[in-house]
């Protein structure tokens, strides 16, 4: 399967001009070993390191691009932050122009975030199909224990090997499965939004994106029996995200309230005592059957009635997430995304929210698809206990500043 992302390039009907620095995307059985082939090709030469990690060296032994220096990562306690992008920063050669991440996603968010640092050039070689970020423009990291989205370097070309993919860890691909899944609620959320707010919506982003999140819902059987085509799917779909980020810039067409509750988990506030060691994806699966239950709620209520909009104060901000972290908390909400959203703008855009609403996935039902694989769908599935629930549901929204339904939940009742 090949993907030519440069077929997206141009004036959309959406009224903007999208740009993909992603040239070509590669899925297919044995496409690693055609690294110099497709390097050539595209003219990605000088100096080339490889960067793995101890699990993603082993796995692809067999098919390991021709390069001038590879540097190889512990995989132990490694993750996307400061710490992480200090140690592969101190591992690669000053002469090094050329980046290829040959691994999963934290790996990626760390080679793509050094390429920028650098300025140099970077490629994508997935070893498994764990999350939406191989295609990404942007670095999903906590930084000094925040949860932050950073600027970095899409892939000049993407070499996603079915063979290597398919013999990952299916964790993995349950947590990839996770991550896409929550696509519906990061499109409804960015859909609520403009009619809200008026941000920017591009239907062909959001076109694009629904289609390869419901192709992915639907390669679940073939995953479990273990067909090549249904791998394929999956890691196209998590492809197609990421270069829908691309065309928009940001990363609005595959992060709402799901993403949020994840983020909230992994930054793990002190003052709030949880922790979960779960896969980003994994956590991303839960947060999103919390967030449609949340939605469906909201939606079924017979008579609705609204408030203005409030923003949270410092002195809660600081109760929640602590001195440490309340601070940068803070400086992330200071031009509040849902600043301006009142009663009665709710009230008139309510028939057209639950008509959003209103094509959200049953969560029963999605919850049957998530148990009948495998998939972790509850908070205790992941170490959380259930009964932090609503302190999830309330306070995740202030990770990040973007308009979601859940940053309006108080506004409704």
């Amino acid at each position: 399967m090949i993907i030519d992302s440069q077929k997206y390039n141009g004036i959309c009907a959406c009224g903007r001009e999208h740009y993909m620095q992603t040239e070509l995307c590669v899925i297919s059985a044995g496409c690693l070993r055609e690294a110099d082939k497709y390097l050539q090709k595209h003219g990605l030469c000088g100096y080339t390191v490889a960067v793995y990690d101890r699990n993603t060296y082993e796995a692809t032994a067999d098919r390991h691009p021709r390069v001038d220096k590879e540097v190889i990562l512990d995989p132990t306690d490694l993750h996307a932050n400061e710490h992480g992008v200090a140690y592969l920063s101190e591992n690669l050669p000053t002469e090094a122009e050329l980046l290829i991440a040959v691994g999963s996603g934290t790996l990626h968010d760390l080679t793509r975030y050094c390429a920028y640092e650098r300025g140099l050039q970077f490629v994508s070689c997935p070893t498994a199909a764990s999350v939406d970020g191989f295609c990404s423009s942007v670095a999903a990291m906590t930084w000094k224990g925040c949860k932050k989205t950073l600027t970095a370097v899409a892939p000049r070309i993407v070499l996603a090997d079915i063979d290597v993919i398919k013999r990952a860890p299916m964790r993995l691909t349950r947590s990839g499965f996770g991550d896409m899944i929550g696509k519906y609620v990061a499109l409804t959320d960015w859909r609520i939004a403009n009619l809200l707010s008026g941000e920017f919506y591009c239907e062909r982003i959001a076109d694009m994106t629904l289609a390869a999140t419901e192709a992915v819902l639907h390669s679940m059987q073939g995953i479990y029996d273990g067909e090549d085509e249904a791998y394929e799917k999956l890691t196209y779909g998590l492809i197609m995200s990421g270069l829908a980020m691309q065309m928009m810039g940001n990363s609005r067409p595959a992060s709402g309230a799901e993403h949020h509750i994840s983020h909230l988990i992994e930054m793990s506030p002190p003052t709030m005592g949880i922790r979960s060691d779960a896969l980003h994806g994994e956590k991303v699966g839960v947060g999103t059957l919390m967030a449609i239950g949340e939605y469906k709620r909201l939606a079924d209520l017979a008579s609705p009635r609204f408030a203005d909009y409030k923003p949270r104060s410092p002195e809660e901000t600081a109760s929640v997430f602590g001195q440490g972290m309340a601070a940068e908390i803070i400086r992330e909400n200071l031009d509040d995304s849902a600043r301006g959203v009142t009663a009665d703008r709710l009230c008139n855009s309510w028939e057209s929210i639950r008509a959003e609403l209103g094509k959200l996935p049953d969560p029963t039902a999605l919850r049957g698809v998530y148990e009948s694989f495998g998939v972790k769908s509850r908070l205790l599935d992941i170490g959380v206990s259930e009964e932090r629930t609503e302190e999830l549901l309330r306070h995740s929204p202030q990770v990040r500043n973007r308009l979601t339904l859940m940053r309006l939940r108080n506004c409704i009742n």
